[in-house]
């Protein structure tokens, strides 16, 4: 059985970050382990949420990992809270990384053309750099502006995804994996470049209408179980891609679905019959 590490901050409730990631690279049939790198009583879409910063435990966590010999098959990084933290990611990207693992970065750190509120101009650049340590990185279109220095767009064309694209690849990732890539309005896409092959990818799904914390996580979190499941990355961009979707027109058409997350839970069969489980 193949081990995965995935480093991000835990929301107690919420499904987002941890909460998704455990459950849905378990089902999968990955040993999952962990390190949070926060704790919060719900994720920050809540009003009044408690948060408990971990950064003080990550290099026990990794030094007493170190001294039992474990090792990874990939490592997977989320949303990391500060500076510190990604100056300690490559550190452990440094000390883990072996001939045959991975390391995949997910930049979580904007969405719709802005920065997340604890963010700023100088830790996007300091992601960049945390990137550039990656076989892989999944960024949103948000992310990726900020990281290349290109004007954020909501209308584009394909030569402005390309543009994007090859700067992201520049950073040093072999792999480069776009999402929320939108040419219509009826459709969302995900953009895969290998820089290596100089192949690309792209994959496309009819859009649904309703937008839902934590579902690029979701889609993350299922890239990353695919690839475990020795699925190549162009065979996991749509599997990824079809269950995210799915998981939120469940919720949609739950008249008891939560407003703060989506019904991946109920998803999961659907999942296992795509990865062949």
């Amino acid at each position: 059985m193949k081990r995965i590490l995935t480093v991000q901050d835990i929301s107690c409730v919420g499904k987002c970050s941890l909460t998704v990631a455990l459950p849905i690279i378990s089902a999968l049939g990955v040993e999952t382990a962990i390190i949070p790198t926060a704790v919060l009583s719900t994720h920050t879409m809540f009003k009044n949420f408690t948060f408990k910063d971990l950064t003080d435990e990550i290099l026990p966590i990794t030094k007493h990992w170190k001294e039992e010999n474990i090792g990874f098959d990939s490592i997977y990084t989320g949303y990391l809270g500060s500076d510190e933290q990604i100056d300690i990611m490559a550190k452990l990207f440094d000390e883990f990384k072996t001939d045959d693992n991975l390391i995949i970065v997910d930049p979580v750190m904007a969405d719709n053309g802005k920065l997340y509120p604890a963010f700023d101009m100088a830790f996007a650049k300091k992601m960049a750099t945390l990137c550039a340590k990656a076989d892989i990185i999944i960024p949103n279109i948000t992310e990726a502006s900020f990281m290349t220095g290109m004007e954020y767009k909501t209308s584009y064309d394909e030569a402005y995804i390309r543009e994007m694209i090859n700067r992201l690849a520049e950073l040093g990732a072999k792999t480069v994996i776009l999402t929320g890539v939108t040419y219509d309005e009826g459709s969302i896409g995900v953009m895969g470049y290998d820089r290596e092959s100089d192949e690309s990818y792209y994959y496309k799904h009819d859009k649904v209408n309703a937008s839902y914390h934590g579902t690029g996580d979701i889609f993350s979190s299922t890239l990353v179980g695919g690839l475990a499941n020795d699925l190549t990355w162009k065979e996991a961009i749509p599997i990824a891609a079809d269950y995210t979707a799915k998981c939120i027109q469940l919720t949609v058409d739950d008249k008891d679905g939560r407003f703060y997350g989506v019904n991946f839970e109920e998803a999961i069969p659907y999942l296992l019959k795509r990865v062949g489980k």
